[in-house]
């Protein structure tokens, strides 16, 4: 799924784009992206387009008279800018947004339909769609802390909670915790002062580095390679393969369609977290320890 750094720049090459230019039509291939009734498409069109930005993983695109334009991509939704009036494709293809300077397509991989776009008259539909995560780049420490001691639950946990840290999904944790050293499974109300900065530092870098080198990686073209598995993560999508800072094998934990990557040594001490799947199929046999396995 894409999250803050993907989404971010999404929203920059939108900006650079759309801004400024007339939606001269909207084209929906396939009816089910449409998560609204009222107002209707063609009540869009022929408006200006005032602003891009993000709600957490959405993107609002503001049009004249008040409308806006809500996508959410999930987890395989993807934009392509093409020249204008481009055909939709049969298979991929869910919606475009016509302008005189490009069509803006709006795809999903997949069988299974998550994506979802909502027209939204006024702002404060658009606030009902939001989950209400801070922006971890706009707060202070005490507030972080605050934040993140609210409830008890794991660190992987209350960093993905919307409600909580906007933006924030399966990939970005997963390497903020390599990079504070800290146990994804670490419950959030037993950190130590020092633990807590760390984590508040970690999540802030993680998330800036990872935004510049997207940034970089699409220069002044549009975000091609919207993907949660990118060459230079230290433990996502790297199970079985070196950890970047001590060699050692990086770990999972599988539970429903997700995975937590981790590094045992750098962010255990060593234990091997429970599997739900294979820690009960192997019972007494599951290693306790990476110098085990």
């Amino acid at each position: 799924m894409p999250e803050l750094p993907d989404v971010t720049v999404y929203v920059e090459a939108l900006q650079q784009r759309i801004v400024g230019q007339t939606l001269e039509r909207i084209r929906l291939a396939n009816p089910f992206i449409l998560r609204t009734v009222e107002p209707a498409a063609r009540e869009f069109e022929g408006r200006d387009v005032l602003d891009v930005r993000r709600i957490g993983k959405r993107i609002v695109i503001e049009v004249g008279g008040d409308l806006f334009i809500v996508i959410h991509l999930m987890i395989a939704g993807r934009f392509k800018w093409l020249p204008a009036g481009s055909k939709i494709p049969a298979k991929l293809g869910l919606a475009a947004f016509d302008f005189s300077s490009g069509t803006l397509l709006l795809t999903e991989a997949g069988s299974k339909r998550r994506a979802s776009l909502h027209l939204i008259p006024g702002e404060h539909g658009v606030k009902a769609l939001d989950p209400g995560g801070v922006e971890v780049l706009d707060i202070d420490l005490q507030t972080f802390r605050g934040l993140l001691t609210r409830e008890r639950h794991t660190l992987k946990r209350t960093l993905t909670d919307p409600h909580l840290f906007s933006g924030i999904g399966n990939a970005y944790s997963d390497e903020i915790l390599h990079r504070a050293k800290l146990s994804p499974v670490q419950m959030s109300t037993n950190l130590t002062d020092e633990e807590i900065a760390r984590l508040f530092d970690a999540t802030r870098t993680t998330l800036i580095d990872w935004t510049e080198r997207l940034r970089d990686e699409a220069g002044s073209g549009f975000p091609e390679k919207v993907t949660a598995f990118r060459d230079g993560m230290a433990v996502h999508g790297r199970y079985n393969k070196p950890c970047p800072v001590c060699g050692s094998p990086v770990q999972r934990i599988v539970y429903a369609e997700n995975e937590t990557n981790y590094c045992a040594r750098c962010q255990t001490g060593g234990k091997l977290l429970a599997d739900r799947a294979l820690s009960r199929l192997l019972h007494g046999d599951w290693p306790k320890s990476i110098d085990e396995l």
